[in-house]
């Protein structure tokens, strides 16, 4: 079990910056993956961004050269630096921690901050 806390989320400015976090309850270094996801209204949730066990990273093209997805072990946390936001990355962004135990998947979700970008 892992809870997962987000926070960071608020409105902006489009062309500026903004860096969700998202603390997890326990260490985070052996978690097969961590990643970001949002959805806005009316539409599916997407993937934003993901981080696995070993460093790799994959974005949605939406967001490559914009988005990066740095982690801090010792603080059990995860990040997302937002840059040139645009008003199409205007949603509840999720964190979600994928974890793999003996060939069973589990999923593990935080509650959602809000992203708005507006001018």
């Amino acid at each position: 079990q892992v809870q997962l806390v987000e926070s960071g989320g608020g409105l902006v400015q489009p062309g500026g910056s903004l860096r969700l976090s998202c603390a997890a309850s326990r260490s985070i270094f052996s978690i097969y993956a961590m990643g970001w996801y949002r959805q806005a209204p009316g539409k599916e949730r997407e993937l934003v961004a993901t981080i696995a066990r070993g460093g790799t990273t994959t974005y949605a093209d939406s967001v490559k050269g914009r988005f990066t997805i740095p982690r801090d072990n010792a603080k059990n946390t995860v990040y997302l630096q937002m840059n040139s936001l645009k008003p199409e990355d205007t949603a509840v962004y999720y964190c979600n921690a994928h974890d793999l135990v003996l060939g069973v998947s589990y999923d593990y979700w935080g509650q959602g901050t809000q992203v708005t970008v507006s001018s």
